[in-house]
């Protein structure tokens, strides 16, 4: 017949195998923790550059809109001379 090892042995054993097991186990949750972690600093630079660059896109937009008012603007006041003059010209014309 078999021996078997001592209680206080087998009692040494177990414990060190669950520890085993359980270090493992840690140890793969933490690599799979590291390597989300990593995936998520890669999306995070990706959106500040997407971010970046979108802002860049709505200053120029607003720069281009804020021009282009500007000229309909001084459009509109030539256009209002022009006309405030032919009706100058012809209340004139009018009175004589």
């Amino acid at each position: 017949m078999a021996s078997s090892p001592p209680p206080s042995e087998v009692q040494l054993l177990r414990p060190s195998k669950v520890e085993s097991q359980l270090s493992a186990v840690v140890y793969d949750l933490s690599q799979q923790v590291q390597s989300a972690m990593e995936n998520m600093l890669k999306m995070i630079n990706e959106i500040d550059q997407n971010s970046t660059g979108i802002t860049e896109d709505i200053e120029k937009s607003k720069d281009s809109a804020l021009e282009r008012k500007k000229t309909l603007e001084e459009e509109k006041d030539r256009f209002q001379r022009t006309a405030y003059s032919v009706l100058d010209m012809l209340n004139n014309r009018e009175i004589r």
